[in-house]
């Protein structure tokens, strides 16, 4: 932990106000970047994918469930995995209240993962998760949209988040959008990869605001799955010992 610098209230203030011209910066940027992320152009989707839900065989155009617009977050579930990445086990555990906003303002979200739809099934079910959860076992959707690869691709190339892969394939994070027209034509507007959607994760959101901020080693070394941390005793921190108060 670093030695903090103790202060007069006065120089706190200071000190604090010259962080708030950089916040009102990133604010600005943020704001620039949304605005140039909906001045993307669309790309029409011509290919037919199809996937498995609890509803039965889906087109894409099907996981819009009536509203116009998708946002599709593609959850690292291999067919062979007993269980999801940690990390979008992090990311999902945020995703359920959202659920209710999204769908007013005419947004359906959905992860989608390759395993098979029972594996998916009984990890959600263990999680307690109640977002909506498609399996594209046995489609293209996931190598289509570049975060699924196989040895093969990797040798041919392969691009993940917008540049070359290196490794022996396998499943990687990322975030795609769509538009659905009145005519029922789908359309890919986004995709992000990597640390594209930590925004989603409110936990960091908060962590970057507490004293000793994410308070990390390396990225998410800290983070388990909800079900897998050690149930704290009510005098200990997260990250050492507090004291009790009485």
């Amino acid at each position: 932990m670093p030695t903090p610098k103790i202060a007069t209230r006065e120089e706190w203030l200071e000190a604090r106000k010259a962080l708030l011209a950089h916040e009102k910066e990133e604010t600005r940027l943020r704001d620039r970047n949304a605005a140039e992320r909906l001045a993307l152009p669309w790309v029409k989707i011509d290919k037919d994918y199809r996937f498995d839900t609890p509803a039965g065989r889906r087109t894409l155009a099907e996981l819009f469930d009536g509203r116009s617009q998708l946002i599709v977050y593609h959850f690292m579930l291999a067919p062979d995995w007993d269980a999801g990445c940690q990390g979008c086990s992090f990311l999902a555990d945020h995703l359920d209240g959202t659920l209710p906003h999204l769908n007013n303002h005419d947004v359906t979200l959905t992860a989608v993962s390759r395993a098979p739809l029972a594996r998916i099934q009984a990890y959600k079910t263990r999680m307690g998760w109640r977002f909506p959860w498609a399996s594209s076992f046995g489609d293209d959707f996931n190598y289509d949209f570049g975060v699924s690869f196989t040895p093969e691709m990797i040798a041919e190339g392969a691009t993940y988040n917008f540049a070359p892969i290196n490794g022996e394939g396998g499943e990687l994070p990322g975030l795609s959008a769509f538009y659905k027209d009145e005519t029922g034509q789908v359309f890919h507007t986004y995709s992000s990869y990597a640390r594209g959607g930590e925004d989603l994760i409110g936990t960091y959101m908060v962590l970057d605001r507490a004293p000793l901020g994410r308070n990390e080693s390396s990225v998410m070394n800290w983070m388990r799955r909800h079900d897998e941390y050690e149930a704290p005793s009510p005098a200990k921190a997260c990250c050492g010992e507090a004291t009790a108060v009485a």
